[in-house]
């Protein structure tokens, strides 16, 4: 877990003596954050960001329950936002203290993991898909078999990222098998198949962008932004969309029950409503945001990208993941325990 501060106090020395000081913890995905939108932020408030990384929901999940993490915003995925909030690890956001709270496009506001918004706001959302390094292989990209039944140009240049609901749910799909399943002949189907491919993995890791961007990887169960940019720095990468079923997924923003400073956090809340401030942090990660408004700031490529703007004939197979019961969430964490022994 990779721990940075983002601070321009050279830069901004002037400004620090027009506003109050104040510090900000965000607990959030690795390579997510746009630093331009962060010293944005710091210019207009004053307010200092430490920004630490996690991997995946589970990391987090894992170590805010574990408390005393000393975060004030985490940014789970949608399905994970009512786990957060059974546990009572984030409360309930004061919209009173968001003006912005209207830029969040309607589409977004009433969502089924959080209705009205009560816990979060949006920060970005997109799709988990296979990226390819087409100079390794130019067979059919938009079969999740290529990580679960690798053909040979693939075999040992795969990695697959240590997400567990995207993994297990897209091997789901891939046997006919529904979101949140019990079924135990699906399960066994899944685990089997699973464990007789992951030897023809090279790696379960997060960091995929700049291992596609180089060659290191020749594929990879991955999101739809990183391989953007992957595939802006080595054009022989491209995104597929497993026709068996893929996972679509928001991430939002949520507010600790033990944050330390709300006041901040609250500003932060409402700076990233803003729509050339959401667009500033589609423009680095290269994901959609769910602010209204954002759209004229974004950068050109993202608007026919086909890393964002999911083909006509590959939209009805994403979906996205409802949050299971913790008798499957058990089922799925013994899959996965049992997967990277």
């Amino acid at each position: 877990m990779k721990t940075y501060l983002i601070a321009t106090t050279a830069l901004l020395g002037s400004t620090f003596g027009a506003y109050a000081e104040g510090q900000l913890n965000l607990f959030n995905w690795g390579n997510y954050t746009s630093p331009e939108m962060i010293e944005k932020f710091t210019a207009e408030t004053g307010i200092e960001v430490t920004i630490t990384d996690y991997d995946s929901n589970t990391t987090a999940l894992t170590k805010v329950e574990a408390g005393g993490s000393g975060y004030d915003l985490v940014v789970p995925s949608g399905n994970y936002v009512p786990v957060f909030a059974r546990k009572g690890l984030i409360v309930e956001l004061d919209h009173s203290r968001i003006p912005n709270i209207g830029n969040i496009a309607p589409q977004w506001m009433n969502v089924e993991w959080d209705e009205g918004r009560t816990y979060s706001v949006p920060w970005q959302w997109g799709s988990v898909g296979i990226a390819v390094n087409t100079s390794v292989y130019s067979g059919d990209v938009n079969t999740s078999e290529l990580f679960l039944n690798p053909p040979p140009e693939l075999e040992g240049k795969i990695n697959v990222v240590p997400e567990m609901t995207d993994v297990l749910n897209m091997a789901i799909f891939n046997v006919g098998g529904e979101a949140c399943t019990e079924d135990l002949d699906v399960l066994r189907q899944v685990r089997d198949k699973m464990m007789a491919a992951k030897p023809k993995w090279l790696s379960m890791d997060y960091g995929t962008t700049d291992k596609l961007s180089t060659g290191d990887y020749a594929a990879s169960v991955n999101w739809n932004g990183s391989t953007m940019r992957a595939r802006i720095n080595n054009p022989d990468v491209v995104y597929g969309y497993p026709v068996e079923g893929y996972p679509l997924f928001m991430d939002s923003v949520a507010l600790l029950a033990d944050a330390q400073n709300v006041d901040e956090a609250y500003q932060f809340i409402n700076f990233i409503l803003e729509p050339e401030n959401a667009a500033m942090i589609s423009a680095f990660a290269r994901y959609a945001n769910g602010v209204a408004g954002s759209e004229e700031f974004m950068p050109e490529d993202m608007k026919t990208a086909p890393e964002i703007v999911t083909p006509a004939e590959f939209a009805a197979a994403g979906q996205f993941l409802p949050t299971c019961p913790q008798s499957a969430t058990d089922l799925y964490t013994a899959i996965w325990t049992e997967l990277l022994k």
